[in-house]
């Protein structure tokens, strides 16, 4: 059965999209599946949090499988993570590699838009969930990772400036769909950093489930889903009754994302 592929997205930096990729992946992971995480964000903060080992500025990542001069496949990039079953395509952080190869699409040809889809299709059968981790804005890497999912999952939280911006994000979704990507499945949002203790988290809240589906519950805003994921650490792991209590919401959002299949 071919890979589930979820490109997890949002312009605005912030919002919890790579410590949502992380979180997800264990979940992956603790539910016995293979799991294959993509680093499309020149920042490489996923790849500095599943990997125990510095990535080296000229290991093979996800810039070589996007670069035109390159003959590298995501096979060639792929790294183990500190989970059994999860994979990844990494950044180097603090390399402009990928940074270029953002430029470098700005003036390709035909087909710029399709790179990592093609590359996606060597190892497709191989894993059963890919997670795509866009960078902060609609770039050409956030549209090859719109064109490669067969979903897109907004990334946001209950605050004033995320939700604004979510009108601009679902339309670049929708650009996508038309025009590259027919059978793209726009999920809905995972609101991460939820107060809903004060009055403008909730309004915010409501505001997001007015134009977007929201999966699941709201991720409250808790230190410990941030600091488990910089000590490379699951929620599960990390020991306490709360972390424990959090990952729940992970496995019960990934139920949603596959739709039960995992």
């Amino acid at each position: 059965m071919p890979a589930d592929i979820f490109a997890f997205c949002n312009q605005k930096g912030g919002v919890g999209k790579t410590t949502t990729v992380f979180h997800l992946a264990y979940a992956v992971a603790q539910a016995g599946k293979r799991a294959l995480v993509i680093d499309v964000d020149p920042q490489g903060n996923a790849s500095t949090v599943l990997t125990r080992t510095e990535l080296e500025s000229d290991d093979v990542g996800v810039a070589d499988v996007l670069a035109e001069s390159s003959n590298a496949t995501i096979a060639d990039a792929v790294v183990p993570t500190i989970w059994p079953g999860v994979d990844l395509v990494p950044t180097s952080p603090g390399n402009e590699s990928l940074a270029y190869v953002r430029d470098q699409l700005v003036v390709a040809g035909a087909g710029r838009e399709r790179r990592l889809r093609d590359a996606i299709d060597v190892v497709r059968g191989v894993y059963d969930v890919v997670l795509i981790d866009c960078p902060p804005s609609l770039d050409l890497l956030t549209i090859n990772a719109l064109v490669a999912a067969r979903a897109a999952v907004v990334v946001t939280q209950s605050a004033l400036f995320s939700a604004n911006g979510l009108a601009r994000l679902l339309r670049t979704i929708d650009a996508v769909k038309r025009s590259y990507n027919p059978d793209l499945d726009m999920l809905g949002a995972i609101v991460n950093l939820h107060e809903i203790a004060t009055i403008s988290g909730r309004e915010q809240l409501i505001e997001i489930a007015a134009s977007i589906n929201v999966l699941g519950d709201a991720v409250p805003k808790r230190v410990v889903i941030k600091d488990s994921m910089e000590a490379q650490t699951s929620l599960i792991d990390w020991g306490t009754t709360q972390s424990r209590s959090l990952s729940t919401i992970y496995r019960d959002t990934l139920s949603l994302l596959t739709r039960g299949h995992l």
